[in-house]
């Protein structure tokens, strides 16, 4: 059994950071895909960042050149550094494992593990 526990949101102000920290508790296969999803209010959950067993990341392009996903050494915690951060980042953010290689879209098909969400504001 894979738990997922997320934690570091908060509110913020525009242009501000926040780093998102993701504990992976239990095994997780040699070949996987993490990553970081968003839902706001009456919009769909959609793929932020993941990161490849290999250690390739992809981006959602919304976020590209301001968000990083990585992982430790040891792989038990996965980060989301956010930085310049806008009001249209407002959402729950949620962190999810999927038990083999990420797949050429950052849908959320495949990701079997979620964490409980943790939620960012960001004010202008």
């Amino acid at each position: 059994q894979v738990q997922l526990v997320e934690s570091g949101g908060g509110s913020v102000q525009a242009g501000g950071s926040l780093t998102l920290s993701c504990q992976v508790f239990g095994y997780i296969p040699s070949s996987y895909c993490m990553g970081w999803f968003r839902q706001a209010p009456g919009a769909e959950r959609e793929g932020v960042a993941i990161i490849d067993s290999d250690g390739t990341t992809r981006y959602a392009e919304s976020v590209k050149g301001r968000f990083t996903i990585s992982q430790n050494n040891g792989k038990t915690t996965l980060y989301l550094q956010m930085n310049s951060l806008k009001p249209e980042d407002t959402a729950m953010y949620y962190c999810a494992a999927r038990p083999s290689r990420c797949g050429p879209t950052m849908t959320t098909l495949g990701f079997n593990y979620w964490g409980q969400g943790t939620q960012v504001t960001v004010s202008s």
